[in-house]
């Protein structure tokens, strides 16, 4: 194949697998002594390959990745849309090029992952996430909006004892305060995970039932996990239930929940319980 799929969420898949991939000879190459030398050599050839693939195959496309200068700026209403081109853009890629670098930098984690999702204007949802994929190289698999995952099936409890035991991904380092009282409160116990994408891909393929994070992230730590999640029919929002919206001039999004949509309502009821 002289060039990638030209469908947007085969696009998305192929550009994941390739920084996956350069990801995996990375660590081969630079090994695990130097982890603070591998994390950030492992963020730049992510971003620089998907930057690179981007300007050759979408160059009419906007981009902001979490690697690019700036990205973390809030930008004001007022501010001239014309220095930030991805705000009147129809189309913009929405990148994490290296999501986990901590787990990326430990020998034998395979929870980290590369996002690549695609906001469109005209999109038909709130979101407004068209295309996505989240690459788990160490895991050798890639969740796409093109193929999306079949809805994960009930846990065996749920199937057996006619209840649900709900399993949380929660945060190695810095799980929401309030999740040990809401996991009790709802009868649910705590599964430790790497990064958001892990974590969010975890739901999707049924390893646990729902993710709740309050602890502040950016647009492109949650993008191509919830543009992958929504497609395979799970909820997401933010804690509150409003809305999580993409491509804003603040590209702050510091809280979600994806979860099966039969636990949504209970889930978010918690949630107005101990998270205020």
């Amino acid at each position: 194949m002289t060039g990638p799929p030209m469908i947007d969420g085969a696009f998305a898949r192929w550009l994941a697998s390739r920084a996956g991939q350069a990801l995996l000879d990375l660590r081969t190459e630079m090994g695990f002594a130097d982890a603070g030398a591998l994390k950030s050599a492992g963020d730049k050839v992510s971003h620089d390959l998907i930057r690179t693939e981007l300007a050759k195959w979408r160059p009419g496309d906007a981009v902001l990745s979490e690697e690019d200068e700036g990205s973390r700026l809030a930008w004001a209403a007022e501010v001239n849309t014309g220095a930030v081109s991805r705000l009147t853009a129809d189309r913009v890629w929405i990148i994490d090029p290296l999501d986990g670098t901590r787990e990326f930098s430990e020998e034998g984690r395979s929870d980290w992952a590369v996002h690549v999702a695609l906001w469109a204007r005209s999109a038909p949802s709130p979101h407004g996430l068209v295309a996505g994929a989240v690459g788990l190289p160490a895991q050798h698999r890639v969740l796409g909006t093109d193929y999306p995952p079949a809805y994960p099936p009930m846990t065996v409890e749920a199937a057996t004892a006619g209840e649900r035991k709900i399993r949380l991904a929660a945060s190695r380092s810095r799980p929401p305060v309030f999740l040990t009282d809401l996991a009790e409160d709802v009868g649910a116990h705590l599964v430790p995970m790497g990064s958001a994408g892990a974590k969010i891909a975890a739901v999707v393929t049924g390893e646990v039932d729902a993710y709740i994070h309050a602890g502040g992230q950016y647009e492109w730590d949650s993008a191509a996990p919830v543009a992958v999640a929504t497609a395979t029919g799970l909820h997401a929002s933010r804690i509150d239930g409003s809305a999580l919206r993409y491509n804003e001039a603040d590209p702050r999004l510091p809280d979600l929940l994806v979860c099966r949509k039969d636990l949504a309502t209970r889930l978010l009821a918690a949630l107005q319980r101990h998270s205020g």
